[in-house]
């Protein structure tokens, strides 16, 4: 039995804007970057609002930066208020897909965990988030189901990896 063209119609605006907002790279690398910073507050941080609030203010400011960047190098062609609105589009997956270790880092906060089982919690998020991208990648392949959960495995593993290398740089 197949669902009402209407309701496939819908489910694919919700899977259209999702993947904007979450599978894209920017979204992918705003996570990891969201992480990264959250785990360079963790180091100096009093309570869990300063770990949300350098890690969210730092993502911001790479938010910005990338859409300085694609405005820089398409306002050229499309205009500068255009390049920009494109840019912020583009972008916007770097905020969004944090919201899930914000919304962990809130909850923290308001249940008074300390920083550093906050911070855990923040890596659990990130770790579930890459996973679930992960699986979504390879269902969109059509691979068995074994497959998508080692690939969601590996591709969680690979951005919490991801994630020390950027902590030990910095």
């Amino acid at each position: 039995m197949s669902a009402p063209v209407e309701s496939r119609s819908r489910w694919a605006r919700v899977r259209a804007w999702f993947g904007v907002r979450f599978r894209s790279p920017a979204a992918i690398y705003g996570l990891i970057v969201f992480a990264a910073f959250v785990s360079i507050a963790d180091d100096h941080a009093e309570d869990v609002w300063e770990v949300l609030w350098s890690a969210s203010v730092s993502l911001v400011v790479f938010f910005i930066a990338h859409v300085f960047a694609h405005t820089l190098t398409e306002h050229a062609d499309h205009g500068l208020r255009r390049a920009t609105r494109e840019g912020m589009r583009h972008g916007a997956g770097m905020l969004y897909a944090s919201v899930p270790s914000i919304l962990v880092l809130v909850w923290a906060g308001l249940t008074g965990v300390s920083v550093d089982d906050a911070f855990e919690a923040c890596m659990w998020a990130t770790f579930a988030v890459l996973a679930l991208l992960g699986y979504g990648a390879y269902a969109r392949r059509k691979a068995a189901i074994a497959v998508r959960l080692l690939g969601a495995f590996a591709t969680a593993c690979l951005g919490i990896f991801i994630v020390a290398l950027e902590y030990g740089i910095h």
